[in-house]
């Protein structure tokens, strides 16, 4: 029997006039001569140049001369290399300046996909039977850079969704902190690295502290450091022991880059240094909080990539509320880090969709993407489903969120439509039936279809039943987009006796389906009788 789909007639599509002001980078020399111009100009020809930017922007950016200031103060370097005083420069020289390192970023001009939904903390002035949730979505923009962000709407007694007013003043993350470290797990994800054929890490560091050390731009450049000029080449595997050695038993980021700039510095530097010295700044890249401003709606906060691991992409977030043992109640979202060469999957941690930790996912099994997270414990451990091969579904349980080492095989491809690979489309769903987990498979002409299935509640490894025929597959005008045939989900929801299933439409746009859970849950369950017998 074919399980009833409604779809919804709301569609979330690409704004291209939702921007971000970006650092612009320049090499030393061009950023010289681009500033000995600026310090030419005449002071009413300063004035006039800020007075026009501000007339064209302001209206544009929340607070766009403090952006500029902040991009100058990125400037200090090249201040230093030609001997320039800063303190000597006026304030508006300053502003002007950075403005010149400042560019427009259009950060879904691509496409608006791949969305996920949770429970909204704030559930206060709703009517019964309504729900206000926070969907998240992969937004790409120029050089197919994605980064995460949300939509906030209520449902109603009858699932449609009421999108609140999107905010056109974007804003990413007004403090960006980072942590201490402890050497010897530092040195532990070091000897990780080494091991991963000259990979990006698929994890950093455990998170044992939540101290700050400093703020810190979240513009990341694409080298992080450049041989210099005259350099020593060696045949000989290099420790990081020249760096951490100077280093006390915990130490936070700042600290370390002060060594690592010391150490590039320094003459006698080597290739296989470098290679250690971009190791040790990947590594603490990866593990930071972001904060934005308590004036902004939730719509106007952009998650866009900080460390070296994701500078090409945060992809394909799954969020989940999460319900600890003791009734603390976080969500959680795990996505992939795309360097431009490697991925590795990462973790989010939030409370209030204000605050967001970045923290690593550690051990043999992050390596590939698909993770996603079980709302709650299982016997006493997390418990997450993966995909460490890229062609089936496991399960993997850890004391550690942040530890993932061994998985059992739970599903592997059986139908015409699925034989490429199948994955999960999100977390799993508690239900009084069991673990309902809405997956994607990819069959002929590489059509991804969503499917369903349903796991015993206290042994997830157990399949109590899978749909012999896909849930949905794309229709005809869900076929054409940036990747053809695609339908994509990364989280769905219950609300009002319905599944709410959120997804993308062939990489472009997104929408979303409502389908009776109690009907869906039937059919898992004589589906499963069915192979029995």
């Amino acid at each position: 029997m074919q399980v009833n789909v409604l779809r919804k007639n709301l569609i979330f599509t690409p704004d291209p006039s939702r921007i971000i002001a970006r650092f612009l980078f320049l090499n030393d020399e061009r950023s010289a001569n681009l500033i000995r111009k600026v310090l030419a100009m005449p002071e009413k020809e300063v004035n006039i140049a800020i007075s026009q930017l501000l007339r064209g922007y302001s209206r544009r950016h929340r607070n766009i001369s403090r952006i500029f200031e902040k991009h100058f103060a990125r400037l200090a370097p090249v201040f230093e290399k030609i001997e320039i005083n800063e303190e000597d420069l006026s304030p508006a020289q300053k502003i002007l300046i950075g403005s010149y390192f400042t560019m427009e970023y259009s950060i879904e001009s691509a496409a608006f996909f791949n969305p996920s939904v949770v429970e909204d903390p704030d559930q206060s002035g709703i009517m019964d039977n309504e729900k206000r949730v926070i969907l998240s979505f992969r937004a790409t923009g120029e050089g197919h850079i994605s980064s995460i962000v949300f939509r906030t709407g209520i449902l109603d007694k009858n699932n449609d969704l009421s999108v609140e007013p999107v905010g056109k003043m974007l804003a990413e993350a007004a403090v960006i902190k980072r942590n201490f470290y402890d050497k010897k797990t530092f040195q532990e994800k070091l000897a990780e690295m080494n091991k991963a054929d000259n990979n990006i890490p698929a994890a950093s560091l455990d998170e044992h502290s939540q101290n700050p050390d400093q703020e810190q731009e979240n513009v990341v450049p694409p080298v992080i450091f450049d041989r210099p000029k005259a350099i020593q080449k060696s045949e000989n595997v290099v420790s990081a022991d020249f760096i951490l050695d100077k280093l006390g038993e915990n130490f936070t980021y700042g600290e370390l880059m002060k060594n690592l700039s010391l150490a590039i510095k320094s003459p006698d530097i080597s290739e296989d240094k470098i290679k250690v010295l971009n190791q040790l700044m990947s590594l603490a890249s990866s593990h930071y909080e972001v904060n934005f401003s308590i004036d902004s709606a939730i719509s106007e906060r952009v998650i866009f990539p900080v460390s070296a691991t994701e500078q090409k992409g945060i992809e394909d977030a799954r969020f989940v509320k999460f319900t600890d043992d003791n009734g603390e109640i976080a969500y959680y979202a795990t996505y992939t880090a795309y360097d431009g060469v490697a991925i590795l999957p990462k973790l989010i941690k939030t409370t209030d969709f204000y605050n967001f930790k970045i923290l690593p996912i550690n051990g043999e099994l992050a390596r590939n993407k698909g993770m996603a997270l079980f709302p709650r414990k299982i016997r006493g451990k997390y418990a997450m489903l993966c995909r460490m091969d890229a062609v089936n579904n496991y399960i993997a349980y850890s004391d550690n969120i942040n530890i993932w080492r061994e998985a059992k095989l739970t599903q592997q491809p059986k139908y015409p439509w699925d034989l490429v690979q199948m994955g999960n489309a999100g977390s799993p769903i508690e239900t009084e039936d069991g673990w309902l987990v809405i997956t994607h498979a990819v069959g002929p002409m590489r059509e991804y279809k969503l499917g369903a299935s349903l796991f015993d509640l206290e042994n997830p490894e157990i399949e109590i039943g899978r749909l012999k025929d896909p849930l949905m597959a794309p229709n005809e005008s869900e076929r054409e987009g940036y990747v053809p045939n695609v339908i994509y989900s990364c989280g769905s929801i219950i609300h009002n006796n319905e599944l709410i299933i959120p997804y993308a439409m062939s990489d472009h746009s997104s929408t979303y389906a409502t389908v009776n859970l109690r009907e869906l849950l039937d059919e898992l369950k004589a589906s499963g009788k069915s192979n029995q017998n």
